[in-house]
Order: structure tokens, then sequence, then C-alpha cells
């Protein structure tokens, strides 16, 4: 594959080229991955052992008590995993009535985590090393310590101001009394002894053993719903996977309760737009991507969940390619409108890729939602419970409603583009609400546009926010701009490094014998090879 000459972003980096890759959101993480292909693993093996690394040094976006999604090229097949946990079975729509909606922070926002299940079952699929191998860097970097970044440093300050006060943070990751600085070197003795356990007993420690009590004794002492019964319960779906073609790439998400969905959508309303003739950083080319976001966004909210609870508007109604059209001719190309929900049935985290020099590709994501989560760490153990419970709402009637043993909406998913011939690209954008609009970006850069991944990853950012309103990089060019303006946008200007708003991306593309892969500058991504 040859590429256009590219625009030069102010973040920009030369992507890397070699036979085996990753390309991670950590340079702890990066090496970690290739050092597992060094030693005769696979593309899986890599993700794995970086994925579990993450958990150790970027708390600030997932942790053992993350959530975990998959998308997977074996050389034959693609295979879709949903490691999503689900609420407890205590939880009902009467427990959280009166209320605005499930509480953001601590025990009433747990639900069962996902990640560390995700690892054992695509390690013993797919994996060619020892599983307890994986776990040999990350054992070692919270034993003896690693320094933190200044990204993760920034982050980590944050979130403790807010989050000081919930059960078990301070005493797990404020052990001076406060955020750890830059440079700082940060041990975990406690996570390491949890990752030993896991390790040793392939995941059964944390939901039917000696992990798995300590997260439910906890749960009690807080009166929190939380229950062994409730970990032991867990499982995963191989779920496939959800795609959209669009030119000659087919864009692949996972099934609902993510909202990969969204980013199908958006691309089944541009065909037909002649996007493809815009330049990639006009406005024209922004104004028809941001329409096509607000209108898939009015429909997942209104409609995706747990796939089990939506009985009315199934991922097919939504995916319905004369529903799409319907819904693309809303577009005005020279005016920002709000719209109105469809009638379908009428028709932080971090995320990491690979590829091996056999073919395998891996795109994975895990997360604990916002930063550490719920805030609540389990003593003694480093285990920091996510927050998904905050994905559900309090409406009455809504597939989406909170309810018991129910996966609740999801924002992290994992990205992948299959060509006429096979496997293209791995990839992914974490940061919340921007994961599904990143998707349909990186999509249409590189492969409508050409832009290679570096390329795609430097490229300045746009994110819907509600209604008219679009955040846009302070980086992008004052003229595109003023026209979003003209058009009717109501655009507020961000920095990336003040909001962390515009997420980081993570990308490696298949090229002749090997790869080309990008990682994001925004964060401390560190894409690597050989």
């Amino acid at each position: 594959m040859t590429y256009p000459i590219d625009p030069i972003y102010p973040s920009r980096r030369s992507p890397v080229m070699s036979r085996n890759a990753i390309a991670t959101s950590h340079p702890l993480a990066t090496e970690t991955g290739l050092s597992m292909l060094r030693k005769g693993g696979n593309a899986l093996d890599a993700a794995l052992a970086a994925a579990i690394t993450l958990t150790v040094v970027e708390p600030t976006g997932n942790g053992l008590g993350s959530d975990a999604f998959c998308i997977l090229w074996d050389g034959t097949e693609l295979h879709g995993l949903n490691a999503s946990g689900r609420s407890p079975a205590a939880w009902s729509p009467e427990r959280f009535a009166g209320k605005p909606g499930v509480p953001r922070r601590g025990w009433e926002s747990v639900t069962v985590p996902g990640a560390v299940s995700a690892w054992v079952q695509l390690s013993e699929r797919f994996g060619k090393l020892p599983f307890e191998a994986l776990f040999e860097p990350a054992i070692e970097y919270a034993s003896k310590g690693y320094h933190v970044t200044p990204i993760v440093a920034e982050q980590w300050k944050r979130a403790a101001e807010e989050l000081h006060v919930q059960p078990g943070f301070a005493e797990a990751f404020m052990p001076k009394g406060r955020a750890p600085e830059a440079g700082e070197l940060f041990q975990c003795e406690a996570m390491a002894n949890t990752l030993r356990l896991i390790a040793a007993t392939k995941g059964e420690a944390f939901y039917r053993g000696e992990l798995a009590d300590k997260i439910a004794a906890f749960a009690k002492e807080h009166d929190a719903a939380l229950t062994a019964a409730d970990m032991a319960a867990h499982e995963n779906d191989w779920c496939g996977t959800i795609a959209k073609d669009f030119g000659d790439a087919t864009l692949h998400e996972i099934p609902p309760n993510g909202q990969g969905i969204a980013a199908l959508m958006a691309l089944g309303m541009l065909k037909g737009t002649g996007i493809e003739a815009l330049h990639p950083d006009s406005p024209e080319a922004l104004h028809l991507q941001i329409e096509a976001i607000k209108l898939a966004f009015m429909d997942i909210h209104a409609f995706v969940a747990d796939q089990l609870h939506m009985d009315e508007v199934k991922a097919s109604h939504l995916l319905d390619d004369a529903y799409l059209a319907s819904r693309g001719k809303l577009i005005d190309p020279a005016k920002a409108s709000l719209f109105p929900v469809g009638a379908p049935r009428d028709g932080g985290t971090v995320c990491l890729a690979s590829g091996d020099a056999d073919g395998m590709m891996v795109s994975y994501i895990q997360s604990n939602y916002a930063g550490f989560g719920s805030g609540v760490v389990v003593p003694g153990t480093g285990i920091s419970l996510q927050n998904r419970g905050f994905g559900f709402n309090t409406i009455p009637g809504h597939p989406n409603e909170v309810g018991p043993s129910k996966r609740p909406f999801h924002t992290i998913i994992p990205g992948f583009v299959m060509g006429k011939a096979g496997p293209l690209m791995a990839f992914g954008l974490m940061g919340g609400p921007i994961q599904a609009q990143g998707h349909l970006q990186m999509m249409l850069r590189t492969q409508v546009w050409g832009q290679d991944p570096q390329t795609a990853a430097d490229a300045p950012r746009w994110r819907v926010i509600s209604g008219l309103d679009v955040a846009i990089e302070s980086s992008m060019a004052p003229a595109t701009v003023a026209r979003l303006e003209e058009l009717g946008h109501a655009v507020v200007s961000e920095a990336p490094e003040a909001s962390f708003g515009f997420g980081g991306a993570q990308l490696v593309q298949r090229i002749e014998g090997g790869y080309v892969s990008g990682s994001d500058p925004r964060k401390d991504g560190c894409a690597g090879g050989f």
C-alpha cells in the first residue's frame, strides 16, 4: 500500500512499519507486548500481556475490576468476544426509584467485572504462551514499581481530588496521602499478589475463590448488592460482529450492549452523500460526519441496551440499509440540524491493537469507565472496581432501564476493518462518548482518504456533545472552525491536554509482508514492532 502526501498536523509522528506490531496507550505496555512476540508468542499473547500490564501502569483508565471486549482475526475467521459484566441480581428499578439515575461513583455503580475472564478465555482459545507468562511483566511493575508518566500523573491527580473519599481508594492509590507525581516511582504489592493469584488459578480465584470472597465481603460491609453468587454467575459471550461496508472496506463492531453500532449507522447514512470526494479536513466533510453521528446517537440512546432486552428494536433494524438511507436524507449539507429519534421498526479506557507475522490481528479494549471507575478499591488486593452501572438509566420501560443481572449500555468498543481479500486494520479509540465518533473518523481517514494510521491518529478530531454543540480540537484550522459555525454548529474549542475528551487511538493496518501502525500523541501512546 502507498499513501498520499499527508498534511502536517501539529503532533505529527512517523508510522511504525514491521512484520510484527503492537500499538498501546503506554510505552511499557507496548514493550511488554513486543517481549511476548520475541518469546514466540502470537498477536493475542502480546495483546493480553499488554492489557494486563496496563492495569498496573495506567490505572487511571483501567484496572483489575474492568470490563473488556475483543475482535480477533485468527488467520481464517473473525471472532468477537463480549466480556462485559452484569448488574447484581439484587438490583431493581425500585432500588433506584426517585433518583435521577444510577450513581456515577461508589458501590451503587459497581457491576461484575469481566476483563479477567476475557484474559482467560482468549488465552485458552487462541494463545500460544503459558497463561502465567503473560503476567510476569505486570507483576514486576506492580512489585518493584514503575515511574508515573506526566499524562497519567495529571489524570491521577484529578481523580484523587474526587475519589479519595471512596472506600479503599486512598489506601491503594494515595500511599503518601496524594496522587503520585510525574516521574515518581509507584509500587503496589497488593496488586502484584492479586495478579499472581489470578495467573496461578487461571482466574478462578477472581470469580469463585479467595478474591471473589473479598470483593463480596467488602460489598456487604458497605451494604452494597454485589455478592459472591453474582461473581460466580459471570459468563462471556462469543458474539461475533456486526458490520457495514463503505466502498471496498467493511467496518466490524461488537453487537450491543455497546455503542459500536453508532459508527456503523453513521457509515450507512453517509452513503450517497459524496463524502469520499471531499478533503478529509474540509468543513464540508466534517459537517456530514457530525450530522450522521448525531442521527445515530439519537437512535442508540433510545433503543440500544443489553441485546436480551432489546425487545422491539433489534440491531438488525437499526442497521437496515433502507432505514439508514432514509435517515441519511435528513442531513442537510448546508445546515446543522436538530434531529428526532427515528422509527427503525418500520423497515477513561485503554485500547490496543496488534498483529503478528503469521497474520493474526487483535483489537482489544478494557476499561473501568470513568477513570478509576467507581473509586471503590477492595482492601489488600489493588482491585479497583468499574462504575459501569452508571451506563443504565431509570426510565420506566426503556430497554436500558436498570435491572437485575443485566448488562448496561457500554461505551468501550474494539474496531476491525475487513477488505475484499482479508483483514485490513485492527484499531480502537478510547474515551467514552468519543469512541463511536472516533471509529467513524478513523475508518474514513484510513480507508476512504488513504491516510496512514499515524497520520489518522495525529489529525485533529471533533466530538458531538449534544444538540448543536460540537467540541473541536484547538489545533483545527481557524477557517474550518469558522465555516462550521456558519453551517450552524455551536463550536466549542478544546485543548486535548486539558480535557482528555478526544480519546486516544491505536491502529495496526495490514500491508504486504507486515503492518504499519500508529499510536495517539494525546495519551502516552506508543507503537512498536520488529
